[in-house]
C-alpha cells in the first residue's frame, strides 16, 4: 500500500491503458477518480473492481480537451477525496487521421497536434495548484513509441506525440524545484480497444521482432506509470520510457 492517501486521476481512465492504470494505483492505496469522456458503463466498472479489491475510487465525466470540465475534474478529485492532488496519469485518447501525408489536410494535422497538446495542458493547468500548494506531485504522461520512430500513415498521431514529449520536459523543469516530477511513458503496440483494428498477421510481425516475444498488455504499461506516479521513483523526473519489450530500445 505505498500510495496510501494519496489522491490520483486518470483520465481516459475506463478502458486499456487508463483502466488497467486506475486498478494498478488502486491496488496500491491510492484513491482513484477514473475519468471518461462516453463510457460510462466502463468506468464505473473499473471502479467497483477497485472497491471490490478494498480500494477507494470515483468516476467522473469530463472532456480534458476543455477547459472548464478539466477544472472541475480537478476540484471533485479535491472535493471527493480530502483536499490533495498528488498523481495525474495523463492518458485520455485522442482520436486521429491515418493517412499519408500527401493526402492529409492542414485541419486533420492540426485537430490531433492541438486536442492532444491542450488535453495535457489543461489537465496539468488543473492540478498543478494543488500540487504546488502540496509541494508534492506525480504527473505521468502517457505518449507513444511512434513520437520518436516513424512509421506509415501516422504523421498526425506521431507529431502529437513527440511534442507531448517535450512538453513534459518543461513540466518536469519548471516545476521540480517544488517538488512536481513529471515523466514520459512510451507504450509500443498494446492489446486495445484502439489497436483492435490492427491486422493480426501485423500483430504476429511485430511480436516477432520484439525481443520479448508478444506485443504489450495494458498491465505491462499499467506497471511502469504506477513505478513512475510512486515514491519509488522520487528522483525521476523529465524522463521518457519506452515500454515495447524491446521493439525498440534507446
Amino acid at each position: 500500500m505505498m500510495m496510501k492517501d494519496k489522491v490520483a486521476i486518470v483520465t481516459g481512465g475506463a478502458r486499456g491503458i487508463g483502466a488497467a492504470a486506475s486498478k494498478a494505483l488502486g491496488q496500491r492505496g491510492a484513491k482513484v477518480v477514473v475519468n471518461y469522456l462516453s463510457n460510462k458503463d466502463a468506468a464505473h466498472a473499473v471502479v467497483a473492481e477497485i472497491q471490490a479489491a478494498g480500494g477507494d475510487a470515483a468516476a467522473y465525466q469530463a472532456d480534458v480537451r476543455d477547459e472548464t470540465q478539466a477544472g472541475a475534474l480537478a476540484s471533485f478529485a479535491r472535493d471527493a477525496f480530502g483536499g490533495r492532488i498528488d498523481i495525474l496519469v495523463n492518458n485520455a485518447n485522442v482520436p486521429f487521421a491515418v493517412m499519408p501525408f500527401a493526402d492529409m489536410p492542414w485541419s486533420a494535422f492540426s485537430q490531433k497536434v492541438n486536442e492532444e497538446l491542450k488535453a495535457a495542458f489543461l489537465m496539468t493547468k488543473a492540478v498543478i495548484p494543488a500540487m504546488t500548494e502540496q509541494k508534492y506531485g506525480k504527473i505521468v504522461y502517457v505518449s507513444a513509441g511512434l513520437g520518436k520512430a516513424a512509421a506509415p500513415n501516422m504523421i498526425a498521431h506521431g507529431t502529437a506525440k513527440g511534442a507531448l514529449d517535450t512538453f513534459a520536459k518543461y513540466i518536469a523543469h519548471e516545476f521540480g524545484p517544488m517538488g512536481i516530477t513529471a515523466n514520459v511513458v512510451a507504450p509500443g503496440a498494446v492489446e486495445t480497444d484502439a489497436s483492435a483494428r490492427f491486422p493480426e498477421e501485423a500483430k504476429r510481425a511485430i511480436s516477432s521482432f520484439t525481443p520479448l516475444g508478444r506485443i504489450g498488455q495494458p498491465a505491462d504499461i499499467a506497471g511502469v506509470i504506477a513505478f513512475l506516479a510512486s515514491d519509488d521513483s522520487r528522483f525521476v523526473t523529465g524522463t521518457y520510457t519506452p515500454v515495447n519489450g524491446g521493439y525498440v530500445m534507446e
